[in-house]
């Protein structure tokens, strides 16, 4: 998801104008290993690059978009969030997947940084220690009255003071953590308007962690005009307050697939076993096809992985062949030149499908396995997985474009491979 998210997000962005990458996420697939880097990889960013992961707590979002902002460089952040929750359990019901992401520079802009202010406070509403799959969660009304209604009303008014706006001024209001009862209360005690309340969202894609104060202020800026104000405040251990204001140049943001669009492509399920077992909560028998050793050849990995991770093939300089992966010698037999070609990126090309065939007996986490030739524009063919099938019809010509998934689990080593997959274009 943080693949997809900053991928969009760097759409029009040079890459190698980028300078820094910020990973939020209290999820992260890895404890100690740089998941930033694995992003960074994939995305294709300069090797020259400064990454930071920040966790720790459902606020890191916002804090790694602040960092991002006033360190003065070009830079992308990414919150991205997939929270463990108990079966049965309120959190079950409220907990949403989610990711965005935001590129940063001084260019270009689709909102304005005004500022931000920070109340930090060992609140607990709720904790999970390090080896703790899930979290504990304390009593409503202790966070309620203790924390959504005293700290964030503290953030937002050290904000407006600080920036010299008036709370009327405030167009948008985003706040995340309370319901609409307390951010009523809070926006009274304020002096915001209620009418600037805007929706949090948790109806269509529940509560995404730390990428919701993102996935809430991305909404807004692509529903809001020209010069109007935006306040986005974060619950957690304290709050976080930032301030913006809408570009001229907003309109670009159609350019992008944003957020309403991707809640336009939500495909519903009320297939609960389905849902657990995507979501580790349920150990199924998956038979002795799944018995094999997945153990990760990292040293080849390393030696491969601008064509695993990045997605990286080849283009021949001579004949103006492409082809994935890369190799010495160029694969059009009319050429057959040595050491003449040149790296290609082929994860933003649009494809095609040219064959496809759907196993029922291969091991797979969703049957049928559906694989195939993919056909990409400009040239080259690769043999690959195909996603997000289930409600299309297939057929030779059906337009894909490319996805960073996990491609594999090591469950002796608890570790997982990802690769890039084609998935189906939604209609």
């Amino acid at each position: 998801m943080a693949v997809e998210a900053a991928n969009n997000a760097l759409r029009d962005v040079p890459l190698d104008k980028v300078r820094k990458l910020f990973f939020a996420s209290t999820s992260m697939p890895f404890s100690d290993r740089q998941n930033a880097a694995v992003i960074a990889e994939a995305l294709s960013l300069p090797r020259n690059l400064f990454c930071a992961d920040i966790g720790g707590s459902l606020k890191s979002g916002l804090s790694a978009l602040r960092q991002a902002l006033e360190s003065g460089e070009n830079a992308v952040v990414v919150a991205a969030e997939k929270r463990a929750a108990k079966p049965a359990s309120a959190q079950e019901m409220s907990f949403g997947d989610g990711a965005a992401a935001f590129g940063v520079g001084d260019s270009e802009l689709l909102a304005e940084y005004l500022g931000a202010y920070s109340v930090s406070v060992d609140m607990t509403d709720h904790y999970r220690e390090r080896d703790s799959k899930y979290g504990y969660y304390l009593e409503d009304r202790w966070i309620r009255d203790e924390g959504y209604l005293k700290l964030i009303p503290e953030s937002i008014a050290g904000l407006l003071k600080q920036a010299g706006v008036a709370g009327g001024a405030i167009d948008h209001v985003v706040m995340v953590g309370p319901d609409l009862s307390a951010r009523k209360k809070i926006s009274s005690q304020c002096d915001l308007s209620v009418n600037a309340l805007g929706d949090d969202l948790y109806d269509v894609c529940g509560d995404t962690g730390s990428a919701h104060p993102l996935v809430l202020l991305a909404y807004t800026i692509e529903n809001a005009s020209p010069g109007q104000l935006i306040l986005v405040s974060g619950f957690a251990q304290g709050c976080e307050s930032m301030l913006f204001r809408v570009a001229d140049d907003v309109g670009r943001c159609k350019n992008y697939s944003g957020i309403t669009n991707s809640l336009a492509q939500a495909k519903p399920s009320d297939d609960y076993v389905r849902y657990l077992s995507f979501s580790n909560a349920l150990d199924l028998d998956w038979g002795i096809r799944a018995e094999r050793d997945n153990r990760t050849a990292h040293s080849v990995f390393y030696r491969k992985r601008d064509a695993v991770t990045s997605f990286m093939g080849g283009h021949c300089t001579l004949c103006n062949t492409k082809q994935f992966p890369q190799s010495r010698v160029c694969v059009n037999p009319d050429c057959r030149a040595l050491d003449t070609q040149v790296a290609e990126p082929f994860k933003d090309k649009k494809s095609y499908v040219k064959s496809f065939t759907k196993d029922w007996l291969a091991h797979c986490y969703n049957p049928p396995f559906v694989y195939g030739n993919v056909e990409f524009e400009g040239g080259g063919f690769v043999m690959m997985e195909i996603v997000e099938a289930e409600d299309q019809e297939l057929g030779v010509g059906t337009p894909l474009k490319m996805t960073f998934r996990i491609k594999d689990r090591d469950a002796q080593r608890a570790y997982h491979r990802y690769f890039w997959k084609a998935a189906v274009v939604a209609e």
